[in-house]
């Protein structure tokens, strides 16, 4: 049980309320007091509630956020010291309750260890934190060739660096570098699990997802968790059961106040995705907006290694895909196109892919809003640079863009694009 933070508590009730002087301020009145100050010195819209402040002076949080810890000290004239507040490092005991905690929500049984990498081996070895770096090298190295020239290159080759790290599972451990391990084997085996999908190999890419997933499990890690549940949400989609994605998002955020800002704004953004492709138009907005006021909250330091790639370009071409389906049943392209081409502009040369994504998406809006000739225009220049990926979902979302042309066929520069995505290796020799 949390000790309470009595220096909190005594300093709010120390300060008079801004209401009635003859009495003390209330949680309630702090919280605003706190939101009032963030808005007038940083902008920040922030929504604090006497529910937080209550857990702060239970010592459920001994360590608010930097700008939470800032505003309080300045509403009530103290120092972090004064109010209690004080950074401490995660016990064992803790990772054993988010380990329970997060097994709750599992199908899976974190004493049942998967076969299909770790059964039969053994590994009596001391592990420390130099394996666990090798792994997290191996996985910066394979993420990153996937990046640049998609799964076809990297999918076998992520699966035999995952087959030779995890037996590391088996091996000694203290209870921190365990967790680092479990996190670092199951990132390994989702970027193995993305780089299948991303070529249409979905057998391989659900056993590597589920591996992935009973690693977060093992570790009590809600980050991974949510990560992984998010990849096999995108799968599901992709295959045309946009339901079954919905409950996998939704399962994702579950105890979503273990999340980063920057998390949950990745999350929300692939659900208005889903409720998009639903025709749950209204709702695809207001969860973009959402998406919107995650992100402008985010800490990028705060965020486990695997969600570097979720930068503000990605935030664009995340929540600009779900605004496509709207822009057209609205019929206009404002919607969703603005934030494609920022999302092409801003996007690093370490993710050509992503970029790619959002120009035939933004080709295609413009194709089905009834711009042919601009968008064959786009969509030739596109098809030259989809040429250098092995990537199935790249010649899908191009065959995608040929569909919505068909309309236009008899447009001379419309005609060229349907033959230049024609003369694109198949698939399924590109992987």
């Amino acid at each position: 049980m949390s000790t309470p933070n009595l220096k909190l508590q005594q300093r709010r009730e120390a300060t008079p309320s801004p209401t009635a002087a003859e009495r003390s301020m209330t949680r309630a009145e702090l919280a605003e007091a706190v939101n009032d100050y963030l808005w007038r010195t940083k902008g920040r819209r922030c929504e604090l509630d006497a529910h937080t402040i209550a857990r702060y002076e239970r010592g459920a949080v001994r360590w608010p956020g930097k700008d939470y810890r800032q505003a309080l000290c300045a509403v009530l004239n103290a120092t972090e010291t004064e109010l209690g507040f004080a950074a401490v490092r995660r016990t064992t005991d803790q990772d054993r309750r988010d380990a329970l905690a997060i097994n709750l929500f599992s199908p899976f049984d974190p004493e049942l260890v998967p076969g299909d990498y770790l059964r039969g081996t053994q590994s009596p070895i001391r592990v420390g934190l130099s394996e666990v770096k090798k792994v997290q090298y191996a996985v910066g190295r394979v993420a990153s060739v996937e990046n640049l020239h998609g799964g076809g290159l990297v999918s076998e080759s992520a699966a035999g660096h995952l087959r030779a790290f995890a037996p590391l599972l088996r091996g000694r451990a203290s209870p921190s570098t365990r967790r680092a391990l479990f996190e670092a084997v199951g990132n390994l085996s989702a970027v193995a699990a993305y780089s299948a999908f991303d070529i249409a190999d979905y057998p391989a890419a659900e056993r590597r997802f589920r591996f992935a997933l009973w690693c977060a499990d093992a570790a009590g890690s809600w980050e991974l968790r949510a990560a992984t549940l998010a990849d096999m949400a995108r799968k599901t989609a992709y295959i045309g059961n946009s339901d079954g994605a919905l409950s996998l998002i939704e399962l994702a955020q579950v105890r979503s106040d273990r999340l980063t800002a920057t998390t949950r704004a990745m999350l929300t953004a692939l659900r208005a995705q889903f409720l998009s492709a639903v025709e749950r138009t209204d709702e695809s907005l207001s969860e973009v907006a959402r998406a919107d006021e995650y992100f402008a909250t985010r800490r990028p330091d705060e965020d486990a290694p695997w969600m570097c790639y979720y930068d503000h370009a990605e935030h664009l071409g995340s929540t600009g895909k779900a605004l496509v389906t709207v822009a057209v049943s609205r019929r206009r392209t404002d919607l969703a196109a603005r934030r494609l081409q920022e999302a092409i502009r801003l996007q690093a040369e370490s993710y050509p892919r992503s970029r790619t994504f959002s120009r035939i998406r933004l080709a295609t809006l413009t194709m089905q809003l009834g711009e042919p000739r601009a968008a064959a225009v786009m969509g030739i220049s596109i098809t030259t640079d989809a040429a250098q990926f092995h990537s199935r979902r790249i010649r899908d979302e191009l065959r995608g863009l040929a569909a919505a042309a068909a309309p236009y066929r008899r447009i001379t520069e419309v005609a060229e694009l349907r033959r230049t995505i024609g003369t694109l290796p198949a698939p399924e020799a590109a992987s």
